[in-house]
């Protein structure tokens, strides 16, 4: 396999279309050509992570956290950026992010702590919008059902757990094809009219290519009448952040209890315990204080996530348990997550290997 049949499994899980704008995901070093001897699977990809797969003879590293976030100037090694990048391209190690695209996945970072703590019935936090079109297209009848399947099997028609969903409505469509034109139905230089069904189907953007093509290849007309619009409606099962309940209520400290054995940490930095049950629970690994307002919303009775600052703790006003288990500590099990879609999807003889490097760069004196 080449790093090219990597990279296609790891964007049929999480598409590199659906990471945020800020984001750098995809292939960060190397080329998608080379063969693949063996990958290593990271949180984060730093020059002890390169020198570990040099000596585990593994050639792709796929982490998670992206070592190139903005731009680079020079080459030097003169920080922790560089020497891995550096280290990297002298060994010929090729380097692949996977970032916020996973962050927002089906089933993705925030599902997998959610596995983690039990908690059901799960759906996005913050849904993804702006991510889903609607494509509308007029073919002639009989060959409505030759171009609706080659949508469907391109994707086109997906919500939620239904497939092959579309909309249809009979009209009839004009046109005047010119001397230039070779035309399926009529001739030139004469007005015809003719019975067609308007098709309506949507996908998400990231299958665009693939379903215009669908189109093309299946529509009988040299030119193909067809309107792409872009939908406000969220996306029912992408977004940031997992919201799901627990089988049973428990207490507060039971919670944190829970959570520290089953998201092991230094130390969970929480807001004042209320006193109540906890049954929902809204989870966001790495930085989630922006989804604070969103748990509120929800009604959740516990938010997991990171890097909550100092005044933004007040922003539970008691109507909330904040719990901080630390950046690291919350999206650990991303490298168990990448290594079994990998194992399952890479039928291959190659060694795929979890990092054994500990990256977190926050320690706990205890």
């Amino acid at each position: 396999m080449k790093v090219a049949d990597i990279a296609q499994i790891l964007e049929n899980f999480a598409p590199k279309s659906n990471a945020e704008n800020f984001d750098n995901v995809g292939l960060l070093v190397g080329s998608l050509q080379d063969e693949v001897r063996g990958i290593l699977v990271t949180l984060d990809c730093l020059e002890n992570v390169v020198e570990e797969a040099v000596q585990k003879n593994c050639n792709l590293i796929v982490t998670f956290h992206p070592i190139i976030f903005s731009g680079l100037k020079s080459l030097t090694g003169k920080n922790y950026v560089e020497k891995a990048v550096v280290k990297a391209i002298q060994n010929q190690v090729n380097i692949y992010a996977v970032h916020t695209n996973l962050d927002v996945a089906k089933e993705g970072v925030n599902s997998e702590i959610c596995n983690r703590l039990s908690v059901k019935n799960i759906k996005p936090l913050i849904p993804k919008n702006h991510c889903i079109n609607k494509l509308q297209t007029y073919v002639p009848n009989e060959y409505f059902l030759q171009v609706q399947k080659a949508l469907f099997e391109a994707g086109a028609g997906e919500i939620g757990n239904y497939k092959n969903c579309s909309f249809r409505t009979l009209g009839k469509g004009t046109f005047l094809p010119t001397e230039n034109a070779n035309p399926f139905i009529g001739e030139a230089d004469k007005l015809e009219e003719t019975e067609e069904l308007m098709l309506n189907v949507i996908f998400e953007n990231y299958k665009r290519k693939q379903v215009l093509e669908a189109l093309q290849n299946a529509h009988p007309y040299e030119e193909i009448a067809y309107e792409i619009y872009t939908l406000d409606n969220e996306n029912q099962e992408l977004g940031m952040g997992r919201i799901g309940e627990l089988d049973e209520e428990i207490s507060e400290t039971e919670f944190l209890k829970h959570l520290k054995k089953s998201l092991p940490t230094g130390c969970i930095r929480h807001t004042t315990l209320r006193g109540k049950s906890v049954k929902k629970v809204a989870v966001l690994g790495g930085s989630g204080s922006f989804a604070i307002s969103a748990a509120l919303a929800a009604g959740a009775d516990v938010f997991v996530t990171a890097d909550i600052k100092y005044h933004e703790f007040f922003q539970a006003e008691g109507k909330i348990l904040l719990a901080d288990i630390g950046h690291y500590e919350s999206e650990q099990f991303t490298k168990n997550l990448l290594y079994n879609l990998l194992k399952n999807s890479a039928k291959a003889e190659f060694s795929i290997i979890i990092s054994e490097e500990n990256t977190n760069p926050v320690n706990y004196f205890t």
